[in-house]
């Protein structure tokens, strides 16, 4: 064992001890259920003024996982520099777990010396910082956490157990946050710089979390902690999964030139043959991704997919993975491959605000009609896009213009909800047909990377919007598409074609719910001959004898509105 690694050990067990201190205190007096609050269970809020004051560099996580009474023993500690002169520390953390102590710079702070209502917590500084300034806070809190109701929707921890009984738990809270388990800054511009995780559990278990593995420490009292480091993970994304795992790992070799681990922790009672033909899926799923998008982004630690008793999630390096090897005809498990886009969108692109989440959900979920194609050929695209067309309901726009929270953006009775998967991959579909493969390919790897040409270890995680993104298609064009961007992701109602006769002349004119013009040129075929009309100012004008048999958009390449859904849809018919 290193000199680091030596240290880590010691440090886990000095964890310990005072893990096992507080779990102690925690049992001795049985509180009341306590439900998370309504803050809480929210995300992606705006942050205080003292969180725009700091810039979170670490957050080193000891927790103990205890199965049988499915609570939670950790210490925190969180490690910050002033941007701003600062004069509190906030972080929030679920008010259902009970602090014990409280410590600024290793000064243990008096009960009365923090307040955390809500579950925003906040800490005075006993000296306010000076920008540049760093302070080091520890917080120890023990406790059930929240359950979830139902994971991944409704999330939380999942105490699950396998067919013999054995624990076998995970977290997913994408929707409400990191503050379910561990005190962060619940926004996706807070992500902190690094993640250590010390994850202590019975012996007979194992751990599998996000990063770098960094070894295990058996403490020889059927307890052993599983050590890992991740940079710059996206906070929701930090993730417990426990269970009885077997792992499988190959060294993939990139198309960049660089080798890193694709690794699957699977149970140990799974059927061989499914877990072999999973895993044989791995290394083709990463060459589409890298060929399409760019090299993967956290080769320094690994791409890992674990096996959980929910469905799945994207969980940065570990994601999460619950289809139970389900096939569907298409060649390929759908959940592994969506989930694996969120390394791109999501983790290494990670939204500004909750309101571009489509640049997430709606660009990870194009890349599956994109994969249909490379694995099966062009009709298998088509039928997937026309599957994801079934289901759009169209009745909030994919992006407002304002700040949102996460549960306005996915929740389809006040927000766009679904669509901002299927109509966003749609979306993205028709900007690539209107200006090529070239210049969409290549901004879509400008907006991930923030470069057209991104090598391996030369790029971080970073943040987009919409704005920029068509900001970034504007230059590689030539073009202000503004009219595009506002006409599809700013309006809930599609673009509708609208067709007249006069004579031997067909008129075809855009009606959108905006403004603006949507010169959105659309093909034509006429008898079978096919001509595109330019469609300017939203107006085009093409020769077609009344007899003639006329096909608009043979190959739909145009999102747009079809009576024939909205009447199959109102008559009970559901998203294929």
């Amino acid at each position: 064992m290193s000199k680091s690694s030596l240290r880590r050990a010691a440090l886990a067990a000095t964890a310990l001890t005072l893990l096992s201190a507080g779990a102690a205190a925690s049992q001795e007096a049985a509180a009341p259920v306590r439900e998370s609050t309504a803050f809480t269970l929210n995300t992606d809020q705006p942050r205080t003024a003292e969180q725009l004051a700091m810039q979170f560099d670490k957050a080193d996580l000891s927790i103990r996982v205890m199965p049988e009474t499915k609570t939670i023993d950790a210490v925190a500690v969180l490690e910050f520099t002033a941007t701003a002169p600062l004069a509190a520390v906030v972080v929030e953390l679920d008010t259902v777990l009970t602090v014990s102590s409280v410590q600024v710079d290793g000064r243990e702070l008096a009960a009365g010396g923090w307040t955390n209502p809500e579950g925003r917590m906040t800490i005075p500084l006993a000296e306010p910082l000076a920008v540049g300034e760093t302070v080091s806070v520890r917080i120890a809190y023990a406790g059930p956490p929240r359950v979830a109701p139902n994971a991944p929707w409704d999330g939380g921890f999942v105490w699950g157990a396998t067919a013999d009984g054995t624990p076998w738990i995970a977290t997913a809270v994408q929707g409400e946050g990191c503050d379910i388990f561990w005190p962060c800054i619940d926004h996706p511009l807070a992500e902190p710089a690094r993640v250590d995780l010390h994850i202590t559990v019975p012996s007979n278990l194992s751990a599998p979390s996000n990063g770098r593995f960094l070894g295990t420490v058996d403490h020889g009292d059927g307890w052993t902690t599983w050590n890992w480091s991740a940079a710059h993970p996206n906070t929701y994304a930090i993730a417990l999964n426990i269970g009885p795992y077997a792992e499988r790992t190959v060294q993939y070799e990139s198309r960049f030139g660089n080798t890193f681990p694709l690794t699957y922790w699977h149970l140990e009672s799974d059927d061989p043959a499914k877990v072999d033909a999973l895993f044989a899926q791995f290394a083709p799923m990463m060459d589409f991704y890298e060929a399409t998008v760019g090299p993967y982004p956290f080769a320094d630690e690994k791409m890992g997919v674990v096996e959980t008793p929910h469905l799945g999630m994207e969980h940065q390096t570990i994601n999460a993975y619950g289809n139970e090897y389900k096939l569907d005809g298409r060649g390929f498990d759908w959940l592994l491959h969506h989930e694996l886009s969120h390394e791109w969108f999501g983790n290494q692109l990670t939204n500004r605000n909750a309101d571009d989440m489509w640049l997430h959900e709606g660009l990870g979920s194009y890349m599956q009609p994109l994969y249909d194609r490379w694995v099966n050929g062009e009709a298998w695209m088509q039928s997937a896009l026309v599957g994801q067309r079934k289901g759009l309901r169209n009745r909030f726009p994919v992006v407002s213009g304002s700040e949102m929270t996460e549960e306005q953006v996915y929740n389809g009775e006040i927000g766009p909800g679904n669509d901002i998967y299927s109509k966003g991959s749609l979306i993205a579909h028709s900007l690539r047909m209107l200006i090529g493969d070239e210049p969409f390919f290549r901004s879509v790897t400008r907006l991930v990377y923030g470069t057209p040409d991104p090598r391996p270890g030369q790029f971080q995680p970073r943040n987009g919007t919409t704005r920029e993104f068509l900001a970034i298609v504007n230059e590689e064009t030539g073009q202000d598409l503004g009219w595009f961007f506002d006409g599809y992701l700013y309006q809930a109602a599609l673009p509708d074609l609208r067709q007249t006769r006069e004579g031997d002349v067909l008129a075809l004119e855009w009606v959108t719910g905006g403004d603006g013009d949507f010169p959105m040129p659309v093909e034509v075929e006429i008898n079978g001959r096919r001509q595109t009309v330019a469609m300017t100012g939203g107006r085009g004008r093409i020769t077609a004898p009344a007899d003639a048999q006329v096909l608009i958009d043979p190959d739909n390449k145009v999102l747009r509105r079809l009576v024939h859904i909205e009447a199959w849809r109102a008559a009970g018919g559901r998203g294929g």
